[in-house]
């Protein structure tokens, strides 16, 4: 499968959410799943049960004309909190919703040194379905760890939660 060009990485590591989950049962204490979601998508959305949650950025509320969205800030201190809890040379597996903003973290985790980090293609929510005569049309329920099984959660614990100072 080709992945879009939103979704690669400059380290090249791929795996979808059934993968990630199947690498974090084999090995619980080698793996590092990081969930760099915001926490507002956390709370309302879920997460990785085992997930380390980490936000890449922070919504704003500016309205982006050209855009037509209200952009994210990325937040400048996201590589020292992984730091916290990874070491360069650990296996992290980062999600967000659907593989854009996990690339990256990737990414910019590899520009600090980090060499074994994998993009979960598919998120938390998955891709958009595209069949016309599906009734979830344009909806996040193609993939994605919750429509894949993977075991997931509401309850946000802060024991695992290293938000920004800036957020």
């Amino acid at each position: 499968m080709e992945l879009i060009i939103e979704k690669q990485t400059s380290l090249k590591l791929y795996v979808s959410s059934k993968e990630a989950y199947k690498k974090w049962e084999a090995s619980p204490n080698e793996v590092k799943l990081i969930d760099v979601r915001t926490p507002e998508e956390m709370i309302f959305v879920g997460y990785p049960e085992m997930a380390w949650k980490i936000p890449l950025g922070i919504q704003t509320f500016i309205w982006d004309d050209k855009e037509q969205k209200y952009p994210m800030a990325l937040l400048n201190d996201f590589v020292d909190r992984i730091k916290k809890v990874a070491k360069t040379d650990d296996l992290l597996m980062m999600i967000c919703r659907s593989g854009g903003r996990s690339a990256m973290a990737v990414n910019l985790l590899a520009q600090a040194g980090f060499t074994n980090v994998y993009n979960v293609t598919d998120g938390v929510e998955g891709d958009k379905v595209s069949d016309p005569e599906n009734v979830y049309l344009g909806k996040r329920m193609k993939n994605g760890w919750k429509n894949s099984g993977c075991p997931w959660t509401y309850d946000l614990t802060p024991d695992r939660l290293y938000l920004s100072k800036d957020s």
